[in-house]
């Protein structure tokens, strides 16, 4: 989750923060997934796919391309972070502003998201995207090829119930579009900005943000936000 091409580059809501302990090498190259032995381990997805943990399509491994920098998100953060927005997001629009894999959008489709858009500007995960959509039959979901943080400057003031940040760790693009998504967010909707470092309050404070959930797993900082 989150290359872009080098030229672009609701449940328990209690404020808090975990810490998961770094796994050995498991699902996904560098973003393990599972601890040894554990039955986490044996459920996550092979290297060179992504599974999805729940809703209409669970368990539904989707083969992930060998492109460098690629970095899907793993799989006991998104089982994390939809724990936390609930596992029914019926009637919600998201907006995966650095597609990647897609497993996050294509996360939230399963759990009944109304409508999902897909945003990636790498022109063979934007295939893969397309492929995995029709494979599916997600009707909820649209795949843009373009820019994320454009698509959320273009969209429509608190249109979104859920955006979903996790661009390149080595690129500058968290805040251009943390920027972006706060005025494209609904008043009770959700940010996710996945990192590798935990944003402070103040700096999440100067954007009109405050931290509801807070999670590090090995060298991912999870952060769901909301406004202020």
């Amino acid at each position: 989750h989150g290359a872009q091409a080098p030229a672009c580059a609701h449940g328990d809501r209690g404020a808090g923060s975990a810490t998961l302990k770094r796994p050995a090498p498991g699902a996904v190259r560098a973003k393990p997934a599972g601890a040894p032995g554990s039955m986490r381990t044996k459920l996550a997805a092979a290297p060179g796919e992504v599974r999805i943990i729940g809703g209409q399509w669970k368990r539904t491994r989707l083969p992930v391309a060998k492109l460098e920098g690629l970095r899907p998100t793993p799989d006991r953060v998104r089982e994390t972070l939809f724990n936390w927005l609930g596992q029914d997001l019926g009637g919600w629009r998201c907006l995966d502003a650095f597609a990647g894999t897609g497993a996050l959008g294509f996360e939230a489709a399963s759990r009944g998201a109304a409508a999902v858009q897909l945003v990636e500007s790498e022109p063979s995960l934007v295939a893969q995207l397309h492929a995995f959509q029709q494979r599916l039959q997600a009707t909820a979901v649209r795949v843009q090829r373009g820019d994320g943080v454009a698509a959320l400057r273009q969209s429509a003031p608190a249109s979104l119930d859920l955006v979903l940040i996790d661009p390149p760790f080595g690129s500058k693009l968290f805040q251009p579009a943390l920027q972006a998504a706060v005025p494209a967010l609904a008043a009770k909707g959700f940010i996710y900005l996945e990192a590798p470092e935990r944003w402070s309050d103040e700096a999440l404070q100067a954007l009109g943000l405050v931290l509801h959930r807070h999670l590090r797993a090995g060298a991912v900082h999870a952060h769901l936000l909301q406004k202020e």
